[in-house]
């Protein structure tokens, strides 16, 4: 059977960013998969330039690899409470193309931030953003990683437990979910 192929969003676009690091370490806690962690850095959506150049060519191998997807990871931290501009926008312009890539595709979302909820704003924003494009959203285990900075190893590993479980359980059910795709 061909590798399961899973993609990451990543709704912050620093290199150091703690949200990365849990999608690689939700990607490692996947399994043997082929993993691409998607570009995110995409003009800003604008009709105009959809009406003038089409869809541009970043945004539509997003959409392309959220199609050839098994499954993804949706990582975003909370920006004033709520979605980062970064992923909103790519949410905002995959919706534009002309395939539906997210339809009953299977996605975990988790979150990464300073304050003590981990992101749980950002969580239900994410899910009220993506629900229009009608994906097979996990409802759990709930992975909220609060005060992030201090919660990785020096390899990018997660150190607290109850973290570690419910990022062990959700990424089980996430394979569990892709694999059943796979098959219907």
């Amino acid at each position: 059977m061909e590798q399961l192929k899973l993609v990451g969003l990543c709704g912050s676009l620093r290199t150091a960013s703690t949200n990365r690091l849990l999608m690689h370490e939700a990607a490692r806690r996947f399994g043997e998969a082929e993993f691409i962690e998607a570009n995110l850095r995409l003009p800003l959506y604008d009709g105009d330039i959809e009406e003038q150049s089409g869809i541009p060519a970043d945004v539509q191998t997003l959409s392309d690899q959220i199609a050839a997807a098994d499954a993804v990871i949706v990582v975003s931290p909370e920006y004033n409470k709520g979605i980062s501009g970064v992923l909103k926008n790519a949410l905002d312009w995959v919706s534009r193309t002309k395939a539906k890539p997210w339809v009953n595709k299977p996605v975990a979302l988790m979150s990464a931030a300073a304050g003590r909820a981990g992101g749980e704003r950002t969580q239900n924003m994410a899910r009220l953003c993506l629900t229009p494009f009608r994906p097979l959203l996990l409802t759990g285990p709930e992975v909220m990683v609060a005060a992030t900075s201090s919660q990785w190893d020096d390899q990018g590993r997660l150190i607290n437990e109850l973290n570690a479980k419910a990022l062990d359980e959700l990424m089980q059910a996430l394979r569990h979910h892709a694999m059943a795709q796979r098959s219907a």
